[in-house]
């Protein structure tokens, strides 16, 4: 079935919008939040709760890319999940991993004037993607984005994975520059 009838049935409150965003998406909704979450049940919790989320947001909403729209349903409630589950203890999931990588150039936020600053610094980022070259952006993308592992991004951007950590590694000292020109304080 098409994004659009998908996304009709949404709002017509057919509940069968359900289970044609299930059929259609379950397993990249799953892959993303088992790379936050590595864990079976609460990555199922978390795509559940994305098809709850999806229902309950549209409408109001209408998205044009599906797949997108419910990407980030699911990132963002993986995450949430992953913060509740392991507020003491990080484990060495990719989620963990990914923001340690990026440590050295992007805080976290908490207050409004803090969240105001991530917003502004994700709007930096995303110009700084825009001038890179593909297979560096896709990289960077699939990694802290998606936060497939290394093995992962490299195999689908057809490199080595030497070549993806050491185009990684590149990309955030890149970055780095690029948000300290732009007035970040890092």
């Amino acid at each position: 079935m098409q994004d659009e009838n998908i996304v009709a049935l949404y709002w017509e409150r057919n509940e069968a919008a359900i289970e044609e965003t299930k059929n259609k998406y379950e397993h990249y909704l799953f892959k993303i939040a088992h790379n936050i979450l590595l864990d079976f049940e609460d990555s199922q919790e978390s795509v559940n709760d994305t098809y709850l989320a999806a229902w309950n947001s549209m409408p109001p909403h209408k998205p044009s890319i599906l797949s997108t729209y419910l990407g980030k349903l699911t990132r963002r409630i993986s995450i949430d999940i992953f913060r509740k589950k392991n507020r003491q203890k990080r484990r060495a999931s990719e989620y963990a991993l990914s923001l340690a990588e990026l440590e050295d150039c992007v805080e976290g936020g908490g207050t409004p004037e803090e969240d105001m600053e991530v917003k502004l610094l994700a709007d930096a980022i995303n110009e700084f993607l825009k001038t890179l070259p593909k297979d560096a952006r896709s990289l960077f993308i699939g990694r802290y984005y998606y936060l497939d592992s290394l093995k992962e991004v490299a195999e689908y951007c057809g490199m080595s994975e030497s070549r993806a950590k050491s185009l990684l590694f590149r990309t955030r000292c890149n970055l780095k520059v690029y948000l300290e020109k732009e007035g970040f304080e890092l």
